[in-house]
């Protein structure tokens, strides 16, 4: 193959002359030799290895990694292959990441009337700090989940600032178990998962600007029930291990009411315990009780033995003693 010059080089390979001598001068492509007048010659090997650049270019490596593809370092090609298929998953994650958070954005300010700037702008800054703790998938996860306790959610924050305003301790009775209730919800909009709880009550320590936004609590009401909460946490934790907690489900609070009130209502007409209609609420019970617990019998033994062993665990129950001592009595015929 006869020599080419840079020029002819250029023309043929849809590059210019510019181009091959910035590739000479970082030692990329250097022509195998020059003319007698001092113009570059390439040879067939440089027209191959001009090939191969435009190759790998085409594909988006940057110039110093093809260097040291095409400069034969046998451990160079796989290493450096890897490292721009991982560069690459990266920008992926990243794009998705962003697509995400953009589609987030989207949807809440295009909810309801028409947005305005203040709208835009608070989404921006909100979805921001939601950002330090949540990816756009958790947050996707968790924003449309909220539709699980959105209808209890405002009445019970209602009920917690009632007990505020009359001065009700987070260690009462009362209050402990509007923290019951409260964790229960939280617990079943979050799927039972502590981790995310755990980055939830961390953005709302840290984060004021969250506070009130999406159906959230008000600063005050939080602390006092993350008072309330811990106090609950503390006695549980006796009992418990975090991972039995996490297999802890969601049972409705009307579904207790109802056990409590037909119970009631069982014992104030004199209905014994050995009675047809006291053993089928009783085994209704026992069906909500492995329905909180996940049917494990060891969670459920350790259920009984929390009511028992610790006061406020029992006071804040919505089975009263005397109704759970006649539902077990009516368990024990059944």
């Amino acid at each position: 193959m006869q020599h080419l010059k840079v020029g002819e080089l250029a023309r043929s390979s849809g590059l210019t002359v510019r181009t091959l001598h910035h590739y000479d001068d970082i030692g990329l492509l250097k022509p195998s030799g020059r003319s007698d007048s001092g113009y570059r010659l390439y040879s067939e090997q440089d027209v191959a290895r001009l090939h191969g650049i435009q190759a790998l270019r085409h594909l988006g490596l940057p110039l110093s990694d093809i260097a040291q593809l095409l400069d034969g370092d046998a451990a160079a090609p796989q290493t450096i292959l890897t490292q721009q298929i991982n560069a690459l998953e990266r920008q992926i994650e990243q794009a998705n990441e962003l697509r995400g958070r953009l589609a987030l954005i989207r949807d809440d300010i295009t909810s309801g009337t028409p947005p305005v700037m203040g709208d835009w702008l608070g989404a921006l800054s909100l979805m921001a700090t939601y950002g330090k703790y949540f990816s756009a998938q958790e947050l996707k996860k968790i924003f449309q989940d909220w539709q699980k306790i959105e209808v209890q959610w405002p009445a019970l924050i209602e009920e917690v600032r009632h007990e505020m305003k009359r001065g009700t301790a987070p260690d009462s009775p009362v209050a402990q178990t509007l923290a019951r209730r409260w964790m229960a919800l939280v617990h079943h909009w979050m799927g039972g998962d502590f981790e995310l709880m755990h980055r939830w009550g961390e953005m709302y320590k840290n984060e004021p600007s969250a506070h009130g936004r999406k159906g959230g609590p008000p600063t005050e009401v939080f602390e006092f029930m993350q008072k309330a909460a811990d106090v609950r946490l503390a006695f549980l934790k006796r009992h418990y291990t975090m991972e039995e907690l996490g297999k802890i489900r969601y049972v409705p609070e009307e579904a207790w009411r109802d056990v409590q009130a037909r119970a009631q209502a069982l014992m104030q007409q004199g209905k014994p315990a050995t009675g047809r209609a006291a053993r089928a609420l009783a085994a209704h019970w026992s069906g909500l009780v492995d329905q909180l617990v996940s049917g494990d019998a060891d969670m459920r033994r350790k259920l009984f033995e929390l009511q028992r062993d610790e006061p406020l665990a029992r006071a804040a129950s919505p089975i009263s003693p005397e109704v759970r001592a006649y539902l077990l009595e009516a368990l024990k015929i059944s």
